[in-house]
C-alpha cells in the first residue's frame, strides 16, 4: 500500500531532459516519458541510444535527465 493515496498525488510532475544537447523543460513527467520511449521504438543507433538513457532515467523518477556522461 502506497504511503500517500495515488489520488492525493500530482498528476504532473516537472522534469528537465538534456538530449543530443537539446535541453527541455516538461511540465508533465508523464508526456516526457511517452516522448522518449517512441524516440527509442522508432530511432536507430545513437540516436535510439540517447533516448534510451534519458528514458530509463525518467522510468527511476529523475527530475533532471540527460544522455551525457558525468
Amino acid at each position: 500500500m502506497l504511503a500517500i493515496p495515488e489520488l492525493a498525488m500530482p498528476r504532473t510532475r516537472k522534469v528537465t531532459t538534456v538530449c543530443n544537447g537539446r535541453r527541455e523543460v516538461w511540465t508533465d513527467y508523464e508526456e516526457a516519458k511517452a516522448y522518449f520511449l517512441e524516440m527509442m521504438m522508432t530511432a536507430e543507433g545513437e540516436e535510439r541510444d540517447r533516448a534510451e538513457c534519458v528514458y530509463i532515467q525518467l522510468i527511476h523518477g529523475l527530475d533532471e535527465c540527460s544522455d551525457e556522461d558525468n
